[in-house]
């Protein structure tokens, strides 16, 4: 149970983050293209990485290490979980695996959110 909120708690910081960030940024550049979004998955693959090179030295407690990481990154942003498991199976030498992981994810994502809007079109 203890874990749990150390997730949960980590989310709420992080989603709040992610979401503060992410409009100051659209006001500062009012462009196009998703720069908040850019910016706050690059963020959150630093930090991500940055907390499990810490954990790796064993310089971080358990209950620190789920706050940080599976909740306050991955409210902040899933893609630095994405990012973290691609350098895992990178590092086993199972670059098959990331580039099917990788490709998978952004296909299968799009498409999923393409069926998403279109099931509710013909609601």
């Amino acid at each position: 149970m203890k874990e749990i909120l150390f997730v949960g708690a980590g989310s709420a910081a992080g989603g709040i983050l992610r979401y503060l960030s992410g409009k100051g940024l659209t006001l500062i550049f009012p462009y196009p293209f998703p720069l908040g979004t850019f910016v706050i998955n690059i963020l959150g693959s630093l930090a991500i990485g940055y907390i499990y090179g810490m954990a790796s030295r064993g310089t971080t407690q358990p209950g620190l290490f789920l706050f940080l990481t599976t909740g306050f990154c991955g409210g902040f942003t899933t893609f630095s979980a994405f990012s973290l498991e691609n350098i895992h199976l990178i590092r086993n030498n199972n670059w098959q695996q990331a580039l099917v992981y990788t490709g998978a994810s952004l296909a299968f994502g799009l498409l999923a959110t393409f069926i998403g809007i279109s099931l509710v079109k013909n609601i």
